[in-house]
């Protein structure tokens, strides 16, 4: 009777050590700088608003964040850095939309799986977007533009960051709502493509604005519409693709956090709200949305959920259109 008492006692102070353990991990956490894989090009709209909000969480969170842009083969370098990361917490993505819902499409062979080598964090925000020109070209308006384009088929080019890369489902999406052909011109990489828009090598770029607002902001580029439901506050005098005359026309991107499958939840969750506070802090998110970004702060469950929703829609698109990568 006394040996099955000791046993009952030492199981209980095992199981209270357990948890005192995990709650001592979860106080601790973290204990030395996180590093965020952004597999996308610097300057980026992804990595700009990435820089914002990482400052304001490393002030909160008293440990600082190392951003590291793995750029090449569409994301897929940099996003399987991460999905081959330790689960620790102390390597993270930061991506676009493209790497978990339109990549895997366009990719045959797959050195990743979207939907089960990632933990999701928190779609943070949604990049808002626009078609932008050369600010001194002779398009004032969204119709001057395709109005040319349909006078002559195939003349007018536009820039992407590559071969079904979101600029160029973005401005497909574009041309084939408006009825008009334009030469697709890919670049290596968002920035390379909208500063060929300003030095005039293309005529045209749909483009995350987080890309885009120092250069028009610095009168080299013009924003002749955006693909918002409304019309921005940054931009107000700059009407909607709908106001413009291509109705209901909508389109953006992701700036979203995810880490290597099997990160603990309390991570997980302690991220998610770190992300979401930084957010509520007004000179963040006044920033986040002068880069264009709309802060959203979801949950993991909602982003996991956002996530699934959006693979099966661009699957369907990238396979009507046939589209394809580089």
């Amino acid at each position: 009777m006394n040996q099955q008492i000791k046993k009952i006692r030492t199981l209980a102070w095992l199981a209270l050590w357990g948890i005192g353990a995990i709650c001592s991990a979860q106080t601790a956490y973290p204990q030395k700088p996180i590093r965020m894989i952004i597999p996308l090009a610097a300057g980026s709209a992804v990595d700009n608003a990435a820089r914002v909000l990482t400052l304001k969480m490393a002030e909160n969170m008293g440990q600082g964040f190392v951003i590291e842009n793995i750029t090449g083969s569409s994301g897929l370098i940099g996003a399987e850095r991460v999905a081959r990361a330790a689960p620790d917490g102390y390597t993270i993505g930061g991506y676009n939309d493209s790497i978990l819902t339109m990549v895997p499409h366009l990719i045959p062979k797959m050195p990743w799986n979207a939907l089960t080598d990632f933990e999701p964090i928190s779609l943070v925000g949604t990049i808002e977007w626009g078609l932008v020109v050369k600010a001194d070209g002779p398009y004032k308006t969204l119709s001057d533009f395709l109005n040319a384009a349909k006078a002559s088929p195939n003349k007018l080019n536009y820039s992407s960051g590559g071969n079904g890369s979101p600029q160029h489902i973005g401005m497909a999406l574009v041309a084939n709502r408006a009825n008009v052909d334009l030469m697709h011109v890919p670049y290596k990489g968002a920035t390379p493509a909208a500063v060929a828009v300003a030095a005039g090598e293309v005529d045209a770029a749909m483009q995350g604005l987080g890309t885009v607002t120092a250069l028009i902001q610095s009168g080299k580029l013009r924003l002749l519409a955006v693909s918002t439901p409304a019309r921005l506050v940054q931009y107000p005098q700059t009407p909607t693709f709908t106001e413009a005359g291509l109705k209901d026309f909508t389109f953006n991107s992701w700036f979203a956090m995810v880490a290597p499958a099997g990160t603990p939840k309390f991570i997980v969750d302690r991220l998610s709200e770190e992300s979401r506070k930084a957010m509520n802090d007004p000179a963040t998110r006044e920033k986040l949305i002068g880069l264009g970004v709309t802060p959203r702060g979801t949950t993991p469950a909602e982003f996991g959920a956002a996530t699934r929703t959006q693979f099966e829609l661009y699957r369907k698109l990238i396979q009507e259109k046939g589209i394809r990568a580089d």
